[in-house]
C-alpha cells in the first residue's frame, strides 16, 4: 500500500485529480451509491432541469462492466501516460497553463456533445489531450502493439482504429481529436508557424490558483520544449517506445 500510495503521489497534480476522478465517479455509479441515470450528459436534463452538475460527471463516469471494462482500462491508461506527460514535458511548471487547456477542449466538448448528444465525455477529452501530446512530439517514432512504428503524430488515429475494435465509437475518438486539433492550431500552430495572433491566453485567475513555478520555461511565445526535443530526436534518428516514451536502448 506504501509503494501504490508513492505511485499516486508521485503524478503530476492535475493528472493526478484527473485520473482519481475518473476512477471515483465511476465506482461510485457502479456500487450504486449515485444512480447511473444522473451521470450521463442528457440535453434536456441539462437544459430545462438546471441539472448543471452532469457536463463534469460526464467527463469523469464511464459505465463499466463486462463488455466495457478493458475499453476503460486502456483509455485510463491513456489518460494517465499522455496527461502525464503534457504536464511534465511542454506544460512543465506552468499548471494554469495546462489547466486552460483541459478547459478549452473541455468546454468545446460539451458544447459538441450537447449538440450531438453525447452522454459520456471521457474518451473525448483524453483523446483532444493525447492529440496535443502527439502534435507536440510528432516526429518521435512510437512502437504500438506488435512492434508497429510510426510517427506520434499518426498516433491519435491509430488509436481511433484501435478503440473501434475493442468496442469504442469512432465518434468519441474522432470529436477529441478535432478538439485537440482545434487547441493546437490556435495556440501553437497558426500564432507560431503562420504569424498569426493569439487568439488563446490562460486567464489571470487561473495563474493565482495556480501559480507557475518557474518562469520562461516552454513560453507560448516560443516552440515548447517538447517540440523543440523532438526536432532533435528527429535530427539524430532516436527512436521512443509508445507505452513508456524512452529511446529504444537507454534502458
Amino acid at each position: 500500500m506504501s509503494d501504490l500510495g508513492d505511485w499516486f503521489r508521485s503524478i503530476p497534480l492535475i493528472t493526478r485529480y484527473w485520473f482519481a476522478g475518473s476512477i471515483a465517479v465511476p465506482l461510485v455509479g457502479k456500487l450504486g451509491l449515485i444512480s447511473p441515470v444522473y451521470l450521463f450528459l442528457w440535453p434536456d436534463a441539462f437544459i430545462n432541469r438546471f441539472q448543471i452538475w452532469r457536463p463534469i460527471t460526464a467527463t469523469f463516469f464511464f459505465p463499466v462492466g463486462p463488455g466495457t471494462g478493458f475499453l476503460y482500462l486502456v483509455n485510463l491508461y491513456f489518460l494517465y501516460q499522455y496527461s502525464s506527460r503534457l504536464e511534465t514535458g511542454a506544460f512543465d511548471g506552468r499548471p494554469a497553463d495546462y489547466m486552460f487547456m483541459l478547459l478549452f477542449n473541455w468546454i468545446c466538448i460539451v458544447i459538441t456533445g450537447l449538440a450531438m448528444d453525447m452522454q459520456l465525455l471521457m474518451i473525448p477529452l483524453i483523446m483532444s489531450v493525447l492529440y496535443v501530446w502527439a502534435q507536440l512530439n510528432r516526429d518521435m517514432i512510437v512502437t504500438f502493439w506488435f512492434g508497429t512504428r510510426f510517427k506520434a503524430c499518426y498516433l491519435p488515429w491509430v488509436i481511433l482504429g484501435f478503440n473501434y475494435i475493442i468496442g469504442g465509437s469512432v465518434i468519441n475518438e474522432l470529436i477529441g481529436n478535432l478538439v485537440g486539433h482545434l487547441y493546437f492550431f490556435l495556440m501553437f500552430k497558426y500564432p507560431m508557424d503562420l504569424g498569426g495572433r493569439n487568439f488563446l491566453s490562460t486567464p489571470q485567475f487561473l495563474y493565482r490558483w495556480l501559480p507557475n513555478r518557474r518562469g520562461g520555461v516552454s513560453g507560448f511565445g516560443v516552440p515548447p520544449a517538447s517540440m523543440r526535443r523532438a526536432a532533435e530526436d528527429q535530427q539524430g534518428g532516436g527512436r521512443h517506445n509508445w507505452g513508456q516514451g524512452f529511446r529504444l536502448g537507454d534502458q
